[in-house]
């Protein structure tokens, strides 16, 4: 299957990050090169782009998609949460602009095998990484009760979820869980049949929570795009995409912190904190796909862009 995947919110992250033709810039999450892409088109030799992804595949088919661009873009395979150890490898200090999709990308979605839907049959998988040891074979099939709950909970934000680790430890006693069709049976029959479909397929929160957790996708997301952020030089554009709470919530709360200048009590006669703002909020509210692109990829309606400047 061929790796395709349409970029969402592709002419706002361009015209956010402002890009300077022989800017440094860092594509955290390239997938299959749709934003390298414009990026890199507008550089000059003189331009670089670090393109970073942890998924193998992305690799092959992003070096195909730029191999115009392969003058000016160092590929690199690794999650974006060591981006600043890869940029002092590199022997990069500051960046003109960031880049972050943190979606999981079409062809994961839609390529069976990769066991990320919940709307085709497959092995349970959901590794961006495969070439890490921990994917939702394991979890499903070895994270005891409580462990799932506090998951399905906590990354899912299922109000059944107690309920349907219950009832994932109750079938997996007759034999694993194998297969993503498998894992969704399970969790429709825990809903009662009223409730099941009310708010779309009932296994969706749940495939979420475990996606997340196979992944690491929350674990020092906070601290990444801080870190990220201040390496930005003045002026320099962090661009971030999220589509669910929980990373919109991490991302605007990294931003919110950067942004605010002295915490001091208003009494206080003078600063204590010695906090100064370090960047400020491009958009107030995010960001979100206008109706001609949600005609051509439903994928994008839950997007939110949020984009900061570095003092």
């Amino acid at each position: 299957m061929e790796f395709v995947h349409k970029p969402v919110l592709l002419n706002e992250c361009i015209q956010a990050l402002c890009i300077k033709p022989d800017g440094i810039y860092l594509d955290g999450t390239m997938g299959g090169g749709g934003h390298s892409y414009e990026i890199a088109k507008r550089l000059t030799a003189g331009g670089k782009l670090v393109a970073v992804d942890k998924d193998g595949d992305a690799h092959e088919a992003a070096k195909k998609r730029l191999r115009n661009f392969s003058d000016r873009i160092i590929f690199v395979r690794d999650d974006f949460k060591n981006a600043c150890a890869v940029l002092d490898e590199l022997g990069i200090d500051h960046l003109d602009g960031v880049l972050l999709d943190l979606g999981v990308s079409s062809y994961q979605l839609d390529n069976a095998e990769r066991g990320f839907s919940y709307m085709q049959d497959a092995p349970l998988d959901m590794r961006m990484d495969r070439g890490q040891k921990l994917s939702a074979y394991e979890v499903v099939n070895g994270y005891s009760v409580n462990e799932l709950t506090a998951i399905f909970r906590d990354y899912g934000e299922e109000k059944l979820a107690r309920k349907i680790a219950e009832k994932i430890a109750e079938e997996r006693q007759k034999a694993p869980v194998a297969t993503t069709g498998e894992l969704a049976k399970i969790v429709e029959q825990a809903y009662p049949a009223a409730t099941r479909w009310k708010f779309g397929h009932p296994a969706k929160r749940v495939f979420q929570a475990v996606r997340i957790e196979v992944n690491g996708e929350l674990a020092d997301l906070e601290e990444a795009v801080t870190a990220l952020a201040r390496r930005l030089k003045p002026q320099g554009r962090m661009a971030v995409i999220t589509f669910h709470s929980l990373e919109d919530r991490a991302v605007k709360n990294a931003f919110r912190q950067l942004s605010l200048s002295c915490t001091c009590p208003p009494d206080f006669p003078v600063c204590v904190c010695g906090k100064v703002q370090e960047v400020k909020l491009i958009n107030a509210k995010p960001i979100t796909a206008g109706t001609d692109e949600l005609r051509d990829n439903p994928r994008a309606e839950s997007a939110k862009l949020r984009v900061i400047e570095r003092m």
